[in-house]
């Protein structure tokens, strides 16, 4: 018989020689979380879907139609339960709904599983299911399965909630992490870093004198107008910039594609107010997480035609370009700062911001 692989052995790499327990960096969506995954759940669950380590996986082709099934899950931890803008229900909802659309799927169904802890107020309860059923409203979609588990008091944190998700690919659609090329135009659908700083604003009591609100949103209706505005094969990336933020995000499709990406801080949006609580709290908007934006690589030719329907789409009306795909420097990000200069953006190492989704 083969010999059992050793997946401890994947604490061997640097930064992980000093974590031989899960630490909260572990979930961040930055460095850590990228170790994790390729040192241990990879190798030890690999098959071509899996390999594919996009939001969401393309599965197999239904019949003679051209369409692909895509699948994905997600899972919900997001500390306070509502915030400014939205809640835990409705974030279920959204981000596996967003994870379908970021492969140009049509997303069709959701499951949902709910761990409750014993003491949670029963009008909490109602109140998040009854978001939750609103946003799948919202964003064409229905929950046909489902479970409920109750653990002690104590033994978690209100209630935590996990989506998975179907849907169904158009025949002629290639979305994936791994197809940026060269000459690219590089798009974000809005202002950065809205998510993130809500929920800060919350936890650690800040005001500001705009409230800051969460950017939670469906972005399947904007993904459907952006690839009806080009021809078929222009919109070549597509990924949702959550944990870790458009900084991580950029990083990830460089490295999977095998390019660099150039873009300007300037060109891209991010509020007053979200700026202002950067700068109070030492962070980067670039690393903050988002609920409701995408980036998007593009061929060029087509980048103008569809940031005119992405500014057409309530959640696209500030879509910026804001870069563009290299052949140099491949895996790399580099930013041309404010002041003039250039920067290598990196994806953070450990937790910035934990509990945001």
């Amino acid at each position: 018989m083969p010999e059992k692989p050793d997946f401890l052995a994947w604490i061997c790499p640097r930064p992980l020689l000093h974590y031989p327990t899960i630490v909260m960096g572990h979930g961040s969506g930055g460095r850590m979380m990228v170790d994790l995954i390729d040192h241990l759940f990879a190798p030890a669950f690999d098959n071509p879907w899996l390999a594919q380590m996009g939001d969401a996986t393309a599965l197999e082709q239904l019949g003679a139609s051209g369409q692909r099934l895509a699948f994905s899950t997600d899972s919900f931890v997001v500390s306070p339960l509502f915030f400014p803008g939205g809640n835990i229900g409705e974030l279920a909802v959204y981000g596996t709904v967003n994870d379908l659309a970021m492969r140009g799927a049509k997303p069709l169904f959701l499951s949902a599983g709910f761990i409750l802890e014993e003491g949670l107020p029963m009008e909490t309860l109602g109140n998040i299911v009854a978001a939750m059923a609103a946003a799948c409203q919202r964003a064409g979609v229905q929950i046909a399965a489902g479970d409920t588990k109750v653990v002690q008091k104590g033994h978690g944190d209100g209630v935590y909630i996990n989506t998975a998700g179907i849907g169904t690919i158009p025949a002629g659609v290639e979305i994936g992490p791994a197809v940026a090329r060269p000459g690219d135009a590089v798009l974000v659908s809005g202002t950065i870093g809205d998510h993130g700083i809500a929920i800060m604003s919350v936890r650690e009591g800040l005001t500001f004198e705009t409230q800051i609100i969460s950017d939670t949103a469906p972005l399947n209706g904007l993904v459907e107008s952006m690839l009806a505005a080009a021809d078929e094969g222009a919109v070549h990336c597509l990924r949702d910039a959550t944990r870790g933020g458009l900084a991580t995000v950029l990083n990830e499709l460089a490295s999977a594609s095998k390019v660099g990406i150039d873009f300007d801080e300037r060109a891209v949006p991010v509020r007053p107010a979200v700026k202002a609580a950067c700068e109070m709290l030492g962070l980067d908007p670039f690393h903050v997480a988002n609920e409701g934006k995408l980036v998007a690589i593009v061929d060029p030719e087509a980048g103008e035609r569809i940031l005119e329907a992405m500014r057409r789409h309530e959640y696209g009306q500030d879509a910026a370009v804001i870069g563009h795909v290299t052949e140099t420097h491949p895996g790399l990000v580099v930013a041309q700062t404010t002041i003039g200069g250039r920067r290598i953006v990196d994806v953070p190492a450990g937790e910035l911001l934990p509990r945001i989704c």
